[in-house]
């Protein structure tokens, strides 16, 4: 039977491992595959999560759209309701978890909850990529914790790690494998050789791609949750709509293949640089030395690294996707809120990083046209002859070039010319942009120039 939402809900016993502290009083919306892995994760651990908290988590209500379905997860000891806004305005509430998704209506449901004097916890990196600034300024105002570790990386605490593991650093750069949809994707393309709609084709299959992977692959779901690092990392506010966006649909599996005869690998990464005119926020498919540890971050697995002054490098590793996976995310944040419930508000909100005395609303978001790094570059030749006529050539345009070699047959289509493999140093993506529109022009070349660019990920 589906309770009455607006009945007493008084809360359950607790069990004789927790303290006898009132339970921390969970209401949550959405019970879908993160909500309901939530949900049972919490049940299954609440004897460990309650020692570790100080005190019980308890959930008491949930909004779901579909209520026989949800009372089939979350049983008869749960209000059940159709109104997310009751869940957020619920006197019985003390925190809101919000996995429904979406950034349109869970803003109105997340800030009513704040405006409600609850704390928020939610995996949902749209909302926040796009009305972070918003939220977190209303929880400043309203001294509650907004927490939000599940809407990054999954069951990788890489937030936590910024403003705990690492708060005495100042951070150079955060780069990542963010996207397991996409990581799963490029590892078929190399391991298989497939193309990129074969890839994608099996990502469907196997259920690591939805029936519309277009925020995946395009760049958008790695952009949303690169933007959150920024923030946490420089102490900037949200800024998702200056991000560098490129996804990997028009990446071609001669690409893959002629990066690895360079002893390099193809990866969709997301970057935030700090330089000293401004932060480098940005996502764009980009080679790897193989030798490198992010390399092999292979499959549907995420992998992050941090520059700190202090620290040198540090990586994070784990699961780029799952129910139970993101639960451990929200779950470690609600142990927070539990521990952080009483403590003064400026030491919480927003309350996974950047404070609003700490915000810095000056930093600048460096256009696509002044990020420096190494390039690659393919490029069509009539003739094998003509390989060093190419490197020379772009010497003249101040493209310093490193190595070029001919790409290997195996390495093409059947079929394909002769082509040229460019490696480039470090250079301002306006020259490389340059040089390959002049490229088009130059008598040698014969057919469209493909350009990806080279991270290092240097200590």
């Amino acid at each position: 039977m589906v309770r009455d939402p607006v009945q007493s809900l008084a809360p359950q016993p607790l069990h004789a491992a927790t303290v006898a502290m009132r339970p921390l009083r969970v209401g949550m919306i959405g019970i879908g595959t993160v909500g309901a892995g939530t949900f049972r994760v919490l049940a299954r651990n609440q004897v460990q999560i309650a020692g570790r908290a100080g005190r019980g988590i308890e959930m008491v209500v949930v909004a779901a759209r579909n209520l026989t379905r949800a009372a089939s997860v979350v049983g008869t000891d749960v209000a059940l309701t159709n109104d997310p806004v009751l869940v957020a305005t619920h006197p019985d509430v003390d925190v809101v978890v919000e996995v429904a998704g979406g950034a349109g209506p869970a803003r109105d449901w997340v800030l009513a909850a704040i405006r409600a004097g609850k704390h928020v916890v939610t995996a949902n990196k749209a909302l926040l990529a796009i009305h972070g600034n918003e939220i977190f300024a209303a929880a400043r105002q309203h001294g509650v914790a907004v927490a939000y570790e599940g809407a990054v990386a999954v069951s990788i605490p890489i937030v936590k790690a910024l403003r705990e593991g690492l708060t005495a650093n100042r951070i150079e750069w955060v780069a990542g494998i963010i996207n397991g949809t996409t990581n799963f994707i490029l590892s078929k393309m190399r391991d298989e050789c497939l193309g990129f709609a074969q890839a994608l084709d099996q990502a469907q299959a196997l259920g690591y791609a939805e029936a519309d992977p277009t925020f995946d692959i395009e760049g958008v779901d790695a952009a949303h949750k690169i933007t959150l690092l920024a923030a946490n990392a420089f102490g900037m506010p949200v800024r998702f709509a200056d991000a560098q966006i490129e996804g990997i649909t028009r990446l071609q599996g001669q690409d893959v293949a002629c990066a690895e005869q360079l002893g390099y690998r193809i990866k969709l990464l997301g970057v935030a640089r700090r330089r000293h005119d401004g932060v480098e926020l940005r996502v764009q498919p980009a080679l790897v030395p193989a030798s490198h540890l992010m390399a092999h971050v292979n499959g549907s697995m995420n992998g992050i690294m941090v520059k700190g002054d202090a620290s040198g490098v540090t990586m994070y590793y784990g699961a780029g996707a799952g129910s139970e996976q993101t639960a451990s995310a929200v779950i470690a944040d609600l142990v927070d809120v539990a521990r952080l419930d009483g403590t003064h508000a400026a030491q919480r909100v927003p309350h996974l990083g950047f404070h609003a005395h700490a915000v810095d609303d000056t930093v600048a978001v460096l256009p696509r046209a002044a990020v420096r790094t190494r390039h690659y570059l393919r490029v069509p030749v009539h003739s094998a002859q003509q390989i060093e006529a190419v490197g020379a050539w772009l010497a003249t345009q101040q493209v310093p070039v490193l190595q070029v070699a001919l790409a290997q047959e195996k390495a093409l289509p059947p079929g394909s010319g002769p082509q040229v493999l460019v490696l480039t140093d470090a250079v301002a993506q306006s020259t490389v942009d340059l040089a390959v529109f002049a490229l088009a022009a130059h008598p040698a070349v014969a057919g469209p120039v493909a350009a990806l660019r080279v991270e290092m990920l240097e200590g």
